[in-house]
Formats: C-alpha cells, sequence, structure tokens
C-alpha cells in the first residue's frame, strides 16, 4: 500500500466543516456518523466526476484526514485518478492505496512503478509544469487529458491541488 501527502487546506469543500458536524453529546455512534457522511460525500464526489466504480471503497482512517481506497477492478489510470480526486478534497491530508501494474504495450516497456503527482504553487501554469515533467510546455493538454473530469479548464488550476502527470 502507498501512501500519497497532500494539502490539506487545499481543495474542494465537500466534506463539511467541523463546527457543522458539532454535536453536544459525541458518543461513538455520533463519530460513526459523521465518519458514514464524510464518506458518502466523497463517494457523492467521485460520483460526480464519474469515477464511481461499483467495487470502489473508501475507507476513513481514525485520524480523519486519511483515506484508504479499495478497488479490486480499476486499471492504473483510474486508481491514479481516485487518489488525486479524493486527495484534492479539502480536508484529506493523506491517501492510501494499491496501484495496479502498468500496462506493458509494444512501444513503451513498462511505465514508472510510481505514478507522478505534482502539487501546484502560486504561479505555476500547466505550460509550466509540462515544460519541467514532459520536457515540453506546448504539451500541457497532456497534463489537461490525464487530470479530466477533475480539470474543467487549463487555465483553472489553484495552488495546493496535486496533479497525475501522464507517463
Amino acid at each position: 500500500m502507498a501512501l500519497w501527502d497532500f494539502v490539506k487546506d487545499a481543495g474542494k469543500s465537500v466534506l463539511g466543516s467541523a463546527e457543522a458536524a458539532e454535536v453536544k453529546d459525541p458518543g461513538p455512534d455520533a463519530e460513526k456518523a459523521d465518519t458514514d457522511r464524510k464518506v458518502a460525500a466523497m463517494k457523492a464526489e467521485l460520483k460526480e466526476l464519474g469515477l464511481d466504480a461499483d467495487d470502489v471503497k473508501l475507507t476513513l482512517r481514525s485520524d480523519k484526514e486519511t483515506v484508504k481506497i479499495e478497488s479490486k477492478g480499476a486499471d492504473r489510470e483510474t486508481m491514479e485518478k481516485l487518489v488525486v480526486a479524493i486527495g484534492n478534497i479539502k480536508g484529506i491530508a493523506k491517501v492510501e492505496a494499491d496501484m495496479p501494474e502498468a500496462e506493458k504495450t509494444a512501444t513503451v516497456s513498462s511505465k514508472s512503478s510510481e505514478p507522478v503527482f505534482h502539487t501546484v504553487k502560486s504561479g505555476e501554469t500547466l505550460s509550466a509544469i509540462a515544460k519541467q515533467y514532459l520536457g515540453d510546455a506546448n504539451r500541457y493538454n497532456d497534463i489537461f487529458e490525464a487530470n479530466r473530469p477533475m480539470l474543467s479548464d487549463p487555465n483553472k488550476i489553484y495552488p495546493g491541488q496535486t496533479l497525475r502527470i501522464p507517463g
């Protein structure tokens, strides 16, 4: 199982605020209900993105900021998208998952064993990121396409967001 770090305070707010979830007498049932609510919110986000395969299981760890993703049927690209989609949710600091092996093709013997992710810094553009990782700023669209459906516009990235870098 690999573990990836994300910027906890950046990303889409789908989990709700801690204040909104507070109850006067929190007990084990209230904590389980809050965890179930957050997992349901994350599943809803995956569904909205079209990444809601039936066999995707999300587990919110006891620290409330680490999510374990499990899927037996997802290919490597889908798992990488699941990791990025969940990691870019505000309040999530770490994502844990097993990555399937990369498919081997006639032209590429194998991809890197670990996916390449990039956390956007203030002032960065997809072109600059493409130049850094792919050697050509004009390949920004490759990064944009690799991060669909999480990205809807190549000009709308934000600091703290994590992006998949295609192989």
